[in-house]
């Protein structure tokens, strides 16, 4: 009997089968070959040097619809809405959308599914761009692709149902990251208050330099006035002195 050649499946078979491997499913979700998934309940996103105390920053939990920010040369970890399914016949392949790509966000994390697994996807991205990227609960970012093996595997996740994201994963990776946005910052700033630190003495020595102008020029106008007072008293000749005349006999 012959084997069935490995292929990625089509739209129409996605259309098919995800009725069962996906929940929620939605068939308009479906794009060409493959499938969106959207940002679920939970982000752990990395601190930065404007987080007050890095080491109490955890997973957060999110609201439907509710925004946050992934800031440039930050870390986060992200999860889909949707539990997955992959039969073990097949093999998931995972992305994200062209369009957030663009905008700096790099998916870091594993790029395939096993066969055999179950549950929420945790998706670890990297901002490389020059902005925060503004995302939310809900937003479809993420694609999926399914593709079938020449036979169904024992070598396959043993079905477990995975939800939320692994506190395991936030531990490896907690703590202040130091990314190249930060630093520069960091750099500027020192810059800018050893600008001003330079500025200021000097304008202090500039404030010193008049004040001990006018000091000399004080000095120097009461020390003429005390000349002009004393030298013409020692130039001045002495009176001479006028014999009586002589007494009359």
């Amino acid at each position: 009997m012959t084997k069935p050649p490995a292929m990625f499946w089509s739209g129409e078979t996605l259309s098919e089968r995800l009725k069962t491997l996906i929940d929620p499913f939605a068939p308009e979700r479906v794009d060409c070959a493959a499938y969106t998934l959207s940002i679920g309940p939970e982000v752990y996103v990395s601190p930065n040097d404007q987080t007050a105390d890095p080491t109490t920053v955890t997973v957060r939990k999110l609201s439907d619809g509710e925004a946050f920010t992934v800031p440039p040369g930050q870390f986060a970890f992200l999860l889909t809405e949707e539990i997955v399914s992959v039969p073990a016949d097949a093999l998931a392949f995972i992305s994200i959308r062209a369009k957030i790509k663009f905008r700096g966000l790099v998916n870091v994390s594993g790029f395939h599914v096993d066969p055999g697994y179950r549950g929420q996807l945790t998706f670890a991205v990297f901002n490389a761009g020059p902005v925060p990227i503004h995302l939310k609960r809900g937003q479809p970012i993420f694609l999926i692709w399914y593709s079938s093996l020449d036979c169904e595997t024992a070598f396959k996740k043993d079905g477990t149902i995975h939800e939320g994201i692994d506190p395991e994963l936030v531990t490896s990776v907690a703590g202040e990251l130091q990314s190249f946005a930060s630093l520069s910052k960091k750099i500027k700033d020192v810059d800018k208050a050893l600008g001003d630190r330079v500025h200021a003495v000097e304008k202090e020595q500039t404030y010193y330099r008049v004040i001990g102008a006018v000091a000399l020029a004080l000095v120097i106008a009461l020390t003429v006035n005390w000349l002009k007072d004393i030298l013409p008293s020692r130039s001045a000749p002495a009176p001479q002195a006028t014999s009586a005349p002589p007494a009359r006999p």
